[in-house]
């Protein structure tokens, strides 16, 4: 366990938690106590940049890069007044660098898997093992790994496969390739 995650979790202790917080602070991370987060968190870099809303649940086995905001979309409004209700990152998810997940009203969910990629702008729910970018988000795949390394269904998987294996064998081996990435390459 790093020490921004032992942080997260003292963040709630009685007596150690207002130090926790603000030594997470220093670090450039805001995770309230009323944050709820599973176990298993995976902080990269730090979490430096990274702030949660207090309306936050984050689930098993989360992953989050530096930079990540999870929020409401209406920060002028009265938090009494907001339409928001909750964010919920599930098991597994994966927030790159540079991820905004704004909730406009509701329940904001990220699916068990789902990747919200770097720089992109969450506004909508997702499903399971979906791939997310851009700004605004849109859904450009699905995950093909999941522990036990069998292929989470969906349309884009066999497809995004095959290309991937396409433009692999069309290029060739990159430059400075090992024969271990070439022969992975080749079997594609």
């Amino acid at each position: 366990m790093s020490l921004v995650t032992a942080l997260i979790r003292l963040r709630r202790h009685r007596l150690l938690g207002r130090l926790a917080r603000e030594a997470l602070a220093v670090y450039g991370m805001e995770v309230p106590a009323a944050a709820e987060v599973g176990p298993g968190l995976v902080v990269f870099h730090r979490g430096f940049g990274t702030v949660l809303h207090p309306y936050t649940t984050l689930g098993a086995g989360v992953t989050l890069y530096n930079g990540v905001t999870v929020g409401r979309a209406d920060p002028w409004v009265p938090q009494e007044e907001s339409a928001m209700l909750r964010v919920v990152v599930e098991d597994g998810a994966v927030l790159c660098a540079g991820a905004k997940v704004i909730c406009k009203e509701g329940v904001l969910t990220v699916g068990a898997g789902t990747v919200v990629g770097a720089n992109a702008v969450l506004t909508r729910s997702t499903g399971p093992g979906e791939i997310w970018a851009g700004a605004p988000a849109r859904r450009v795949g699905m995950r093909t790994d999941r522990p036990g390394g069998t292929a989470l269904p969906g349309p884009t998987t066999a497809s995004t496969s095959a290309s991937t294996s396409a433009l692999a064998s069309a290029s060739g081996p990159r430059p400075g390739a090992d024969a271990r990435e070439t022969d992975a390459g080749a079997r594609g």
